[in-house]
């Protein structure tokens, strides 16, 4: 067996040849143990699936039943495997939740993209927020619904990540609804923050603009997601400071919500160093105060970045407010002076933060990588824009 298994491309023969004798214990006959060799030396790492497989089994109470569906359902056991083999953090979400399973069974997995009003009700409802609040609020307290976020996040990863990895769903599908599945999840941490709330708060309208790859509706597993927040007061007679003061707690509110580390672990940092001002700025202005800094003071780069904004949780409304406000002024960006040497000079400044020696290995940040590539393409955007719809 241990030579079956080293030729199939386990690392450790050894130590697999244990954890298979484990995890079929006596379920599997010899030629249902060999299929499941063959699954397994298909994944992205054997190793990593047969011992995620082994700790999903132990802790499985339905451990018989799936045995057997890993010995009959062919599409399961490919499926189950590839995650496996591809993610540590999801093996470790079926170790804790091992009924989740059957999420990948045949006929159980909906092999169809989720539309962004799907995930976001059901991320909503995990929380026990209303949807159809115009300012859904979580019921749940404290910790029980961040933990709730990060199990409904994951479920539904977890399904994507299987239509992914066995090409049920081409590239572009699945960044688009990471990214939307992202959005989902703001959403619901931002129903949490409300939770949160002292009774006296001033009310806020509150808007989260995506930025980069989330704004981009191309978002990878691993990405943090750009943010900026836009605000303004609920209805007239509220103060705009004290509606701002709210607004800010609210986005604070948002981003411990989905970086805080729980039992469940931790979504992904929110970043809003996009702002205007960067880390030195309000973390959140008005749709004028945004506007006021474009016109006077922002830089090449800053245009760029709003070149993928798009509202992404929130007040729907005022978010449109802002992009329509601050649209017009990305395609003027073309024309300030040195504009083209602008961009030159940031992309050079991100090759000059990159550790001696590393250039020529970094695909995203080194030259003629990802980010070039990226830059020449906002370049062009920037410049034909204005003119050309497309």
């Amino acid at each position: 067996m241990r030579a079956v298994l080293a030729r199939k491309g386990f690392a450790d023969p050894a130590a697999a040849e244990q954890l298979l004798a484990a995890a079929g214990r006596g379920a599997l006959d010899a030629a249902a143990t060999l299929v499941l060799i063959d699954a397994l030396a298909e994944s992205a790492d054997p190793d990593l699936a047969l011992t995620g497989l082994a700790r999903l089994l132990e802790c499985a109470p339905d451990r018989d039943e799936l045995v057997h569906a890993l010995s009959r359902d062919d599409e399961l056991r490919g499926r189950l495997v590839a995650v496996l083999g591809a993610s540590e953090a999801l093996s470790r979400h079926l170790a804790r939740h091992p009924a989740h399973w059957r999420d990948l069974r045949t006929g159980a997995l909906d092999q169809n993209r989720r539309t962004p009003e799907v995930l976001r009700h059901e991320l909503l409802t995990a929380v026990r927020a209303n949807s159809e609040d115009p300012e859904p609020r979580a019921v749940a307290p404290g910790v029980r619904a961040l933990d709730a976020l990060r199990v409904a996040y994951r479920r539904k990863l977890l399904g994507l990540a299987a239509r992914d990895l066995s090409g049920a769903a081409a590239v572009d599908e699945v960044g688009a609804e990471l990214a939307d599945l992202a959005a989902a999840a703001l959403e619901a941490a931002l129903a949490i923050a409300r939770a949160e709330l002292p009774a006296d708060a001033a009310r806020s309208r509150l808007a989260v603009i995506g930025l980069g790859k989330c704004g981009g509706a191309e978002l990878n597993y691993v990405s943090d997601v750009d943010v900026v927040f836009v605000a303004e007061p609920n209805h007239e007679g509220v103060d705009e400071q004290s509606a701002l003061r709210t607004a800010t707690r609210l986005a604070a509110g948002l981003m411990r919500a989905c970086s805080t580390t729980t039992g469940e672990g931790a979504l992904w940092p929110v970043d809003a160093a996009l702002r205007p001002e960067g880390r030195n700025g309000p973390l959140v202005r008005t749709v004028a105060s945004h506007r006021a800094y474009y016109e006077r003071w922002a830089r090449t780069w800053e245009f760029q970045a709003l070149l993928k904004a798009r509202v992404v949780a929130g007040d729907r409304d005022l978010g449109q407010r802002y992009v329509e406000a601050v649209t017009p002024l990305v395609w003027k960006a073309a024309t300030r002076p040195d504009f083209v040497a602008d961009v030159q000079a940031m992309r050079r400044r991100v090759e000059q933060q990159l550790p001696p020696g590393e250039a020529d290995r970094q695909l995203k940040l080194g030259p003629g990588g990802l980010r070039d590539v990226e830059f020449a393409v906002q370049l062009l955007q920037l410049v034909h824009g204005r003119t050309d719809p497309t």
